[in-house]
């Protein structure tokens, strides 16, 4: 537990990608297994256990805290798991004191009986310091916020064969003997501790076997495409689509069973049952967009959200909000890799297996027919009114590759919609954030009751600030709070913030009925005043459809 404490620091206050790989891999050089297996669950967020940490903290703290003063550390601190290891009686340690590995631990929770849990987890935390304590805690909840993605883990596990650095950091072009796709391919068909993983990126076993499992290949993604791109680029060289608003996903199907995963290589299937039943029996790997439909007609994106992130799906859910899946792109079929195939014969193929026996609740979708940029433009300007992200162009020639290769996939997504509202609430942060506040709810006028203007909330945003923006901010807010509510604080309706937008939604949560679909802030309006800000009637004339 102490290397993996160590390590988490480390991550905590490291900023730099090639840093947090060179950490990364130096603890995966030298932590024996299952360790490091542990370690890589928890920074994938993989560890299988299932403890009601929270629940056990509030009563274990209870015993030995002030719960006012509990509630007001938790509420200023912003993090559960650092608020107790600080605040958590040290025990004095005595000669030869030993602390358990992870390994350790996860056999402890795993045979530990229910009602023994809250003295069970009180004996490990006596065992450990405040830094062990809070990585001990992370382990356990399952969000490290270490700023390493399940991606970047991988990457430092493909690098595990390379001697150690004398540098702090690897270089980037620095590689192992395997490839982050190659690891990308043999995830899902394994488990924690992933022994067979290291055994084979040590060299000391072979490939996990991935024969009939259904596992993930890793998306091929697009880039905005930028004014200075169009010079370079030829029309006749590409293929353009729209660009669906929904959700990334892949379907891979094998004789034994069918898997749906996001982008990010999240096992999805549950959550879509349908799909999973529409490819069953097949040998198949697409790649596509997933969207709610109903008669034929692409629902907006707040339909689609009722359906995802649920653990039961009721036939209702399911008859209400359907889902399917436009697909775009072919990568296996019948056990052939189509990958290394230009993206015209990959289309080929695709339109031909699917003509062939199409799977039930999927579609593919449209090309564009097109003989120049200048005719697509104005289809770009129309897509908003279409209710359409945008567009998609694609090398007539690109292979499917992994990543986010330049230059040949790009994405021309419309204008982003601006409006002006008025600060109402703010929130402190979470991480580094969590003693400033940085999550900001705003809204428009409406004519009350009485008739007199009164402010709605629609949207909320954390981003599209510079940190001296946040600092001026933070300082308007102490100094203009009406309320107080926990971490929350009502202001003076004071301060006008242009917010950027791609899309507004009807939405039963907020008081106004609608909501912004990813609002950013894009400007601080310290000249304009709070009454000439925006009023409802304009937002909710830029629903669609």
């Amino acid at each position: 537990m102490r290397r993996f404490a160590l390590l988490l620091d480390a991550l905590s206050t490291h900023a730099g990608r090639l840093d947090k790989l060179a950490l990364m891999h130096a603890y995966f050089q030298a932590t024996p297994d299952p360790d490091r297996g542990w370690a890589l669950a928890a920074l994938t967020d993989g560890v299988p256990l299932r403890v009601a940490f929270r629940r056990v903290l509030g009563t274990l703290m209870a015993e030995r805290i002030d719960p006012v003063l509990y509630k007001l550390s938790r509420d200023y601190v912003g993090d559960t798991a650092e608020t107790v290891a600080l605040l958590w009686p040290e025990t004095p340690r005595a000669d030869g004191h030993v602390v358990p590995s992870l390994s350790e631990i996860v056999v402890i929770l795993q045979t530990c009986r229910p009602r023994d849990l809250e003295a069970v987890m009180a004996g490990l935390l006596d065992r450990f310091d405040a830094t062990e304590r809070w990585a001990f805690l992370k382990f356990l909840g399952g969000a490290l916020r270490v700023g390493v993605s399940a991606r970047l883990a991988k990457t430092a596990l493909a690098r595990l064969e390379l001697e150690p650095s004398s540098s702090p950091a690897l270089s980037d072009d620095a590689r192992g003997a395997h490839d982050v796709g190659e690891i990308e391919e043999v995830w899902h068909a394994l488990k924690p501790p992933y022994t067979e993983l290291f055994q084979w990126l040590d060299g000391c076993g072979p490939r996990p076997d991935t024969v009939g499992v259904p596992v993930f290949r890793p998306l091929m993604l697009a880039t905005p495409v930028e004014d200075a791109d169009w010079p370079n680029l030829r029309a006749e060289d590409f293929a353009a689509e729209w660009k669906w608003d929904g959700i990334r996903v892949q379907i891979a199907a094998t004789q034994q069973s069918v898997r749906m995963y996001s982008r990010t290589g999240e096992d999805v299937s549950a959550t879509f049952p349908e799909i999973g039943s529409a490819f069953a029996g097949r040998e198949v790997t697409a790649d596509g967009e997933l969207l709610v439909m109903r008669e034929g007609i692409v629902r907006p994106f707040n339909d689609l959200q009722q359906r995802l992130n649920r653990k039961v799906v009721s036939p209702k859910l399911m008859a209400e909000h359907p889902a399917h899946v436009r697909l775009y792109d072919l990568l296996m079929l019948d056990g052939e890799d189509l990958r290394a195939l230009p993206f015209e014969q990959r289309r080929q193929r695709l339109e031909a297996w699917h003509a062939a026996a199409p799977p039930a609740w999927t579609d593919l979708s449209a090309m564009i027919a097109f003989d120049s940029f200048d005719s697509l433009r104005q289809l770009h300007v129309d897509a908003r009114a279409a209710s359409i992200e945008g567009l998609m162009l694609k090398r007539r020639s690109s292979p499917y590759l992994a990543g986010r290769p330049k230059g040949h996939w790009f994405k021309w997504k419309r204008t982003a919609l601006t409006l002006d509202c008025v600060l109402m609430y703010a929130q402190r942060g979470s991480g580094k954030r969590s003693s400033l506040y940085s999550d900001y709810t705003f809204g428009v006028w409406r004519a009350g009751a009485t008739g007199a203007p009164e402010l709605v909330p629609v949207g909320k945003a954390y981003s599209g600030f510079t940190d001296a923006e946040l600092k001026q901010l933070d300082s308007f807010i102490r100094q203009n709070t009406v309320e107080t509510f926990g971490p929350v604080r009502s202001v003076k309706a004071q301060l006008v913030l242009e917010v950027a937008f791609d899309a507004v939604q009807r939405s039963s949560r907020h008081k106004s009925g609608v909501a912004m679909r990813f609002p950013r802030i894009h400007r601080i309006r310290w000249d304009k005043p709070a009454a000439e800000a925006d009023t409802l009637e304009t937002i909710v004339g830029l629903i669609e459809g």
